[in-house]
């Protein structure tokens, strides 16, 4: 009984060996993952903040070029008009659109804040002593 005692330690501290093991396998593999998507949200915010400064030198360039033949504020309106255009033009795009084989709600069915259409409530109770009947309840 002595020699099993001591197998069954063995096998314990096996077991104990390979969790420790497998867990700084998962953790190193974590650590490379989430260095690489580290290392892409700052290209994306580098990206974001370039695209800005281009988005601001371009309205800049525009106003300017506008205030040549116009007074300053008439140029400056013009300016903030076309990129209000602009962003509710982004805006629209980036919103889903209804038209392209997306579900539509019934006439009177309601829908979640987001649009997506949910079943109507009943208006009254089933029956007491019926079975419920729906698309799995074939009959």
């Amino acid at each position: 009984m002595d020699r099993l005692d001591h197998l069954e330690h063995l096998d314990k501290h096996l077991v104990d060996e390979l969790a420790q093991v497998a867990r700084e396998t998962v953790r190193d593999e974590l650590r490379e993952q989430t260095r690489r998507q580290r290392r892409r949200a700052a290209l994306y915010a580098g990206s974001g903040a370039a695209a800005l400064y281009a988005g601001a030198a371009l309205a800049l360039a525009l106003g300017l070029g506008l205030a040549t033949g116009l007074p300053d504020w008439a140029a400056a309106l013009i300016t903030a008009a076309v990129l209000g255009a602009v962003a509710c033009a982004l805006r629209a795009a980036a919103r889903p659109s209804r038209g392209h084989g997306d579900a539509t709600p019934a006439h009177g069915s309601a829908t979640d804040g987001r649009g997506v259409p949910y079943p109507p409530m009943p208006s009254a109770p089933p029956a007491t002593g019926q079975a419920p009947t729906g698309p799995h309840d074939q009959r």
